[in-house]
């Protein structure tokens, strides 16, 4: 049945809409940006603060899975990404987030699976900060890495001023797996972590399991295998530049105690957690279930605790 508006409510919202969007005026101006790689496009965008002849540049990693540049994937809607962008445009602070190879619009440069591996990623965060540092409206540059692109840019920040850690693992890849399949049957546990443990020296697997085939299928074993060397606590004692490290304390995929760690491995790090957060940047007070129904309502602030805490640390660079 369709929902019938009275003539009086459509005028009502004519009337204040206008009022509404002065009420919102934009501080930022957006426009696309297209690194360009021997293996395809990356596509991106880039969020610049109005009135700024010069600012500072935030370079927004999306985690792990099908999530673009706006934190979206097409199970969730809950614009993540594209609101803290939006938020350090406020604060004066330029960033580009862009879509990883293989995801949305930079499909095409990383279309073949069994040919993708970790440190494409990694490059490819390498070739933005080369590519901005040439442009002169921008001064130091950041990197700020969410879920699995915490790992993607402490590899890629030789050449930056700064390094943001949200809700990253403080453990190598294959530790975080086991822990995620620790519920599974008895007898399915016992072959993943065998598979886990093979894949960890270096060795691809034959799946005969089929319930286990669509997270070990042979297309990508080798990105698994480039992926699990890395332990997140060793590559960021390396960094020698200043490093936020961010949790929040209501996080269901990443917990406090993977910060922990990040943060017992470089002291001079500075740990903050922000109180009831979940993964995506939201306050959560309800449960597991309340926790996961913030994923998909875009709608939702973002907490201003944490804009806080990444605004601050990245004026002080």
């Amino acid at each position: 049945m369709k929902q019938v508006f009275s003539l009086l409510t459509i005028l009502s919202f004519l009337l204040l809409a206008p009022l509404t969007l002065m009420s919102q005026a934009v501080n930022y101006d957006e426009s696309s940006i297209v690194l360009k790689t021997p293996t395809g496009d990356i596509f991106g965008t880039l969020t610049i603060p109005k009135e700024a002849k010069k600012s500072k540049l935030a370079i927004i990693i999306a985690g792990s899975g099908p999530t673009d540049r706006n934190g979206n994937n097409k199970y969730a809607t809950n614009e993540s990404l594209k609101l803290l962008a939006h938020e350090l445009a406020n604060a004066k602070i330029a960033s580009i987030r862009y879509d990883k190879r293989g995801i949305a619009d930079s499909q095409a440069a990383g279309a073949v699976e069994a040919e993708l591996r970790f440190e494409d990623y990694v490059n490819d965060v390498k070739a933005w900060v080369d590519m901005m540092k040439l442009d002169l409206r921008f001064k130091e540059i950041i990197i700020i890495g969410h879920s699995e692109g915490s790992l993607i840019g402490m590899l890629a920040a030789e050449k930056v001023q700064g390094y943001i850690s949200i809700a990253g693992p403080g453990r190598p890849a294959d530790e975080v797996l086991k822990e995620q399949l620790s519920s599974v049957p008895e007898d399915m546990k016992k072959i993943a972590f065998l598979c886990l443990d093979t894949l960890k020296m270096g060795k691809t697997i034959t799946i005969k399991d089929t319930r286990l085939y669509s997270i070990f299928r042979p297309s990508v074993q080798p990105y698994m295998i480039s992926w699990i060397k890395y332990n997140p606590a060793v590559e960021i004692a390396k960094l020698k530049i200043p490093i936020l490290i961010l949790n929040g304390t209501n996080d269901i995929q990443v917990g406090v105690e993977d910060a922990k760690k990040l943060s017992a491995a470089s002291p001079k790090a500075k740990l903050v957690l922000i109180e009831n957060m979940n993964h995506i940047f939201r306050k959560v007070q309800g449960d597991r279930q309340a926790n996961f129904a913030t994923y998909n309502n875009a709608s939702l602030p973002i907490d201003q605790d944490f804009i806080k805490a990444v605004t601050s640390f990245i004026k002080k660079i």
